[in-house]
């Protein structure tokens, strides 16, 4: 998939940080914090738009990946507050409190294109999942919210399983009953676990919904 992107260069003291945003809003996608379920509901562009810049979290060990999804059209089914998406690498150390000061660096932006490599990610997702549950949950995903945005640290093999994920939906939402009418579908999910010390596990519940007007969408094979 080849990403349009906006590249910043902020510093924070001594130190130069990559942020990289997606160039247009996703603008039929939504997120809202899992308090204790999240959802993450999208069209076939904003969910397939996600799976890529998923893909390229997993291979940019030293990127912060933000996806400002409060910008777009407000949903009108879901729950919770919608906030924006934040990925980055465990390795990257970011925290959450340190998060809105760098936000309001993100100035002067340079564009960048990038393409991501699927048969790549296929192979990593695949590998998570041959490894099935984890002895040591350290490198599992975790996540934090704050200042209205939603942080996701992974590694590079989850990130990739959560792309496919993704793309699944994008590609088999347009399928389920309902959708042509407005409703939502679900199709995934992204599970998740607390910080370390146990929890239990939350999960961000995926679906697929078209954008209106719905007379202008058809199901694959109608």
């Amino acid at each position: 998939m080849r990403l349009r992107l906006t590249e910043f260069r902020p510093r924070t003291g001594p130190h130069e940080h990559r942020v990289v945003q997606p160039r247009h809003t996703l603008r039929h996608t939504s997120l809202t914090a899992p308090e204790p379920i999240g959802l993450l509901l999208g069209d076939h562009d904003g969910l397939s738009r996600l799976a890529g810049l998923f893909s390229f979290a997993a291979y940019s060990r030293h990127t912060i990946v933000h996806i400002p999804l409060r910008d777009g059209v407000p949903p009108d089914e879901g729950w919770g507050e919608r906030v924006d998406l934040v990925l980055a690498h465990h390795s990257y150390g970011l925290r959450p409190s340190r998060w809105p000061g760098l936000r309001r660096a993100l100035k002067a932006g340079a564009p960048l294109t990038v393409r991501t490599d699927e048969a790549r990610t296929q192979r990593d997702a695949d590998a998570r999942l041959r490894r099935g549950p984890r002895a040591d949950h350290r490198d599992e995903p975790r996540h934090a919210t704050h200042a209205r945005t939603f942080f996701l640290f992974g590694s590079r093999d989850d990130f990739a399983l959560t792309a496919v994920n993704l793309a699944y939906a994008a590609g088999w939402g347009p399928r389920q009953k309902g959708v042509a009418a407005g409703r939502s579908a679900m199709v995934t999910g992204i599970r998740l676990k607390d910080g370390p010390g146990g929890g239990h596990p939350c999960e961000v519940v995926v679906s697929f919904k078209a954008y209106p007007p719905y007379a202008h969408f058809k199901r694959p094979g109608d």
